[in-house]
């Protein structure tokens, strides 16, 4: 069976520009996930949510992600993403942000699941009304996975197009491992499509997966694939990630942003943002990867880049390594 590779929503990363500079350089990725957009009561949203979406429309398969706790929100959101002509739309039920999650909004949505079954029923039938069709990202619960049946029992009643399932419950946050195991045997039974989300860093990886859960098609991939770009590449058997790719990439999305406006200090902070999950490719080189971090100005933070990109030791392989030890795709 083919396997269908989509990107996760990563805050202040996976923006515009990133994704059409990866959907260049590396194809492969069937839907890139916008980073939630939170909308207002009256289904508004900010200007910058609004670029995001129109910049890249049609040059990359893109799927906007909602932020909400109410069905009105969302519905009234949807209607603006329809005009803007938009035929899928994802409920995010998976964020475990603090901030987040006391507004019963993403994982928080998991605190009252009779809401969250009100909610879908009126969400999925609007849907219905205008020709969209719905998919939800979701946790496996809130304390444990093991709570994941009977939240699948109230997804199952709708006509959901899929379900992306982290394999871990909100408590979990990012830490340990994914819950393979629960994931697979939700699938088994499940009607609906369902895409697995957690610990897929090599073949290894998708390897395990297939062998626990061969009747799923879909993946989703997040933190592993920013720290390499390629990693959707090396899943489908090809080659893997070379030096001279990861400069380019790097320097490319630079640039852009700087063309974009932002400021050099901002883009700075931006790409360290980057730096954060694609040190891991560099696991020797420590103290380098920490100038790069503490570069205030785009000076000292390129010649900080050049030292690791130039002489690092760079092993694109090392990913699967350092799940759970602080770095988790």
């Amino acid at each position: 069976m083919s396997m269908e590779y989509c990107y996760a929503p990563m805050e202040g990363i996976t923006l515009s520009r990133f994704r059409q500079i990866h959907h260049e350089m590396f194809p492969g990725v069937s839907e890139y996930y916008t980073p939630f957009i939170a909308p207002d009561s009256n289904g508004g949203f900010r200007a910058k949510f609004l670029r995001e979406l129109t910049t890249d429309c049609g040059q990359v398969p893109l799927i906007p992600q909602l932020l909400v706790n109410n069905a009105e929100a969302f519905c009234l959101t949807s209607d603006r993403l329809f005009e803007l002509g938009f035929r899928e739309i994802n409920l995010n039920v998976g964020c475990p942000s603090g901030t987040v999650f006391a507004k019963h909004k993403g994982a928080g949505m998991l605190r009252d699941l009779s809401s969250l079954d009100s909610i879908l029923d009126q969400v999925t039938d609007h849907a219905r009304k205008v020709g969209c069709q719905i998919t939800v990202k979701t946790r496996m619960g809130l304390h444990s996975t093991e709570e994941f049946p009977a939240i699948m029992e109230i997804y199952e009643k709708y006509p959901i197009k899929k379900i992306i399932v982290h394999a871990r419950c909100r408590d979990d946050f990012y830490r340990g491992r994914a819950d393979l195991d629960g994931f697979a045997a939700a699938a088994s039974v499940s009607r609906l499509r369902l895409v697995y989300n957690g610990d897929i860093a090599s073949e290894k990886d998708l390897e395990a997966l297939r062998q626990a859960a061969p009747m799923v098609d879909s993946v989703m991939v997040g933190r592993a694939a920013v720290a390499n770009p390629a990693l959707i590449r090396v899943l489908q058997g090809g080659a893997q990630l070379t030096r001279v790719e990861l400069r380019m990439f790097h320097d490319r999305l630079t640039e852009a942003w700087l063309e974009d406006g932002l400021s050099p200090a901002f883009t700075v902070e931006r790409m360290k943002t980057l730096w954060a999950y694609m040190q891991a490719m560099f696991p020797e080189n420590k103290r380098e990867i920490k100038a790069i971090m503490k570069a205030r100005s785009m000076e000292n933070f390129r010649s900080a880049v050049g030292i690791v990109l130039d002489s690092g030791d760079f092993r694109p392989d090392a990913l699967t390594d350092r799940l759970g030890s602080g770095f988790d795709p």
